[in-house]
């Protein structure tokens, strides 16, 4: 994406993350704007890794999982890790909380359910 498309994605990112409001695809046509933040939205999906995070936090108990959790399930190194948990923390779909050295990350189920809404009829 360019500058001006992903500033516009950031922008409308944190507008629909903030109020769990996302327009439906197949109600009526979407504004540019409205395209854009649930295509950066839906790409954040669109990686199997980050599939499986959403996997691994959905079936936590108590719903958080300290970003070093991540590494072993995953293989992947602990910077990649981030990379795809920031992705996520980006387009709304987790929250991650600062405890000391660690980070741990919850799941929005209700950005979630906004995507789910958004291409459903």
């Amino acid at each position: 994406m360019g500058d001006t498309t992903t500033a516009l994605a950031n922008q409308s990112l944190g507008e629909c993350a903030s109020t769990s409001c996302c327009p439906s695809v197949l109600a009526s046509p979407l504004s540019g704007t409205e395209a854009v933040e649930l295509a950066t939205a839906f790409s954040a999906l669109s990686d199997p890794v980050r599939l499986q995070v959403l996997s691994i936090l959905a079936a936590k108990t108590g719903g958080e999982v300290c970003v070093c959790e991540f590494v072993g399930p995953l293989g992947k190194s602990q910077p990649t890790v981030s990379h795809h948990l920031k992705i996520l923390s980006r387009a709304g779909l987790v929250h991650g909380e600062r405890r000391g050295k660690w980070v741990y990350y919850s799941l929005d189920r209700d950005r979630l359910a906004s995507l789910r809404a958004a291409i459903d009829t």
